[in-house]
C-alpha cells in the first residue's frame, strides 16, 4: 500500500506540525508519523514478519504498526478484542499468522506458525463473524482499498471535517478504512482513545453518560455509529443531553436503519447519513452524504463500486469484490445475500438478508430487519428479533430495557404496529429472561443475534400468560 504512505510522506512534507495521531497518552505529527511507521517497519522488517496478527485496543501503537506492515507489504490481521480464544486461534492457523503485535505492550512476538508469503498485492484480511460463530477470512488488496479510500475522501472531502474520532474498534474494517485511511488520505486527525475510556465494556455493553462524556471531550467533527450507538445518541439528545456542536458528519452502517429513528435525529439536530458496505465489498458500497441524501435509502453507490438487482431482488456488487475468503477465489461479482432495489435517481435501498425472509400463512414475504429496525425508537426495549415463518401472525422476542415499565413496553409496541402494515404488526410478544449474547449462546460475537438458536429458545408456539405483553 505504498499509495498510502506516500500520501503521508506528502503531508510530511508540506503539513509537517500538522497533528496526524491523538490518543490519551498524546499526539503524533505528520512528520513525526512519517518518522515513527519507518521506524516500526525496521523493526516488523528485522523479526521477518510475513503475516502480522494486529491486537489490542484503539490507539495510536495500533495505527502505526498498521502502516508499517502495509509499508513492507506485509498483510495485515486485526484481531477483534470480541473474537473468543477459540475464534482467535482459528484466525491465526487460518491466516498462517507468524508475528504477533499487542498494541497496550508495543511487543512482537512470534507465533510459531509458519508464516505465508505475500502474493497479489495482498493488503489485509478481515475475520467476519457469522451465525455460526466461525469467522472467515476476507482477503482485500492494496489496489481495493485504495480505490475504496479515494472514493470515499471525495465523498467526505467537503463534510466530514478535521477531526475523526474513532468509536469502533479499530480492528472493524469500517473503523479501519473510513476512520483511519480516509481522515489521513485527507490530512485530518484521527483521534483514538481508548474504548474503556468512551464507555464501552465488551463487544455490546455501553454506559451511555460515559459516551457522552467522551464526545464532548474530544469534540469531533465526524464519528461512524452503528444503529445501537445512534439510538443511544437520541436518546441522549431527547432529554437533553445533545452531543457537542462540534459534529458535522455522523456516519451510521452496519445494520438496517428505520428511517424514522434518522427523522428524529435530524430533528434533534444530528447530522446523521446512512450508507452500506460490507467486508467482502471492502467496507463502504454506498453512502448518503449532504446534498445527496435520501433517508430510507443507504444512499448512491460510490464510484470504484457497481450495483445491480438480479431478477430475485439480491444486491450484487461488481468492481469492489474482495480477492476471497481464504482458501478461495471471488468471481468478478458478489451476491450480497442482501434484498434491495434501486431507484429512479440510483439510490440504494436494503430491505433485509435474503436468508432471513419470512414467509408468513397468507403468502407475505417479511423482512425481519424492517420490522426489527422499527423499534429502534423505543426505549423500552434492548433487542427486538421477528419470527414468523410459515405462521399467520408475526411474533417477536424482545429484551427489555433493564426497569422498563411493561405497561410502557405494550404500549410502544403498540404504537410501532400501528405505523406497519397489517401483515408485518407482531401479534404477540415473547419477553426473553436474559439478553442475547455469546455467553448463552443467543448472539454472534459481534453482536448479531443467533436466529435460529433464538427460535429454538423462544419458538413461535403462542405466549403463556407469564410471558405474553
Amino acid at each position: 500500500m505504498t499509495w498510502l504512505l506516500e500520501r503521508l510522506a506528502d503531508h510530511a512534507r508540506h503539513r509537517p506540525g500538522a497533528v496526524a495521531l491523538e490518543d490519551t497518552d498524546g499526539v503524533v505529527t505528520y512528520a513525526a508519523l512519517h518518522r515513527r511507521v519507518t521506524e516500526r517497519a525496521a523493526r516488523l522488517r528485522h523479526i521477518g514478519a510475513r503475516r502480522l496478527a494486529l491486537a489490542g485496543d484503539n490507539g495510536i501503537d495500533w495505527v502505526i504498526t498498521d502502516l508499517a506492515a502495509l509499508s513492507l507489504g506485509v498483510p495485515v490481521v486485526p484481531v477483534p478484542p470480541f473474537f473468543s480464544e477459540d475464534q482467535r486461534r482459528h484466525l491465526s492457523n487460518e491466516a498462517r499468522l507468524d508475528v504477533l503485535y499487542q498494541a497496550e505492550r508495543d511487543r512482537l512476538t512470534r507465533t510459531g506458525v509458519a508464516g505465508a508469503r505475500a502474493t497479489d498485492d495482498l493488503a489485509k484480511i478481515t475475520f467476519t463473524s457469522g451465525s455460526t460463530g466461525t469467522p472467515k477470512g476476507v482477503r482485500l488488496t492494496g489496489d481495493h482499498l485504495r480505490r475504496t479510500v479515494q472514493a470515499l475522501a471525495g465523498a467526505l472531502a467537503p463534510h466530514a471535517g478535521q477531526r475523526h474520532l474513532c468509536v469502533l474498534p479499530l480492528a472493524t474494517l469500517l473503523e479501519n478504512v473510513a476512520g483511519v485511511y480516509v481522515p489521513l488520505w485527507l490530512g485530518a486527525r484521527v483521534l483514538l482513545p481508548d474504548l474503556a475510556s468512551l464507555g464501552f465494556t465488551g463487544s455490546s455493553r455501553l454506559d451511555p453518560a460515559a459516551f457522552a462524556r467522551g464526545l464532548h471531550r474530544w469534540r469531533p467533527h465526524s464519528l461512524i455509529l452503528v444503529p445501537e450507538l445512534l439510538r443511544v445518541l437520541v436518546g441522549m439528545a431527547a432529554v437533553g443531553a445533545p452531543p457537542p456542536a462540534s459534529l458535522r458528519f455522523i456516519a451510521v452502517g452496519g445494520g438496517k436503519v428505520d428511517a424514522g429513528l434518522l427523522i428524529r435525529a435530524r430533528d434533534l439536530g444530528l447530522p446523521v447519513y446512512e450508507g452500506y458496505g460490507l467486508s467482502e465489498c471492502g467496507s463502504v458500497v454506498a453512502l448518503n452524504v449532504p446534498g445527496a441524501d435520501r433517508p430510507g435509502s443507504v444512499g448512491r453507490v460510490l464510484p470504484h463500486a457497481r450495483v445491480r438487482i438480479d431478477a430475485d431482488g439480491e444486491i450484487r456488487v461488481r468492481g469492489a469484490v474482495m480477492a476471497g475468503y481464504i482458501g478461495e477465489d471471488a468471481g468478478a461479482e458478489w451476491p450480497t445475500g442482501d434484498l434491495g432495489r434501486l431507484d429512479q435517481d440510483g439510490y440504494l435501498y436494503v430491505h433485509g438478508r435474503r436468508k432471513n425472509l419470512l414467509i408468513t400463512a397468507y403468502g407475505r414475504n417479511v423482512n425481519p430487519e424492517w420490522v426489527e429496525s422499527a423499534f429502534q425508537g423505543c426505549d423500552t426495549l434492548l433487542s427486538v428479533v421477528v419470527q414468523g415463518d410459515g405462521e399467520a401472525a408475526l411474533s417477536a422476542v424482545v429484551v427489555p430495557t433493564p426497569g422498563a415499565d411493561p405497561a410502557r413496553l405494550h404500549a410502544q409496541i403498540e404504537a410501532v404496529n400501528a405505523t406497519l402494515p397489517d401483515y408485518a404488526r407482531v401479534g404477540r410478544v415473547v419477553i426473553a429472561d436474559q439478553p442475547f449474547s455469546v455467553d448463552n449462546g443467543l448472539a454472534t460475537a459481534n453482536g448479531r443475534p443467533r436466529r435460529d438458536a433464538i427460535a429454538h429458545r423462544y419458538p413461535c408456539a403462542p405466549a403463556t400468560p407469564a410471558s405474553r405483553v
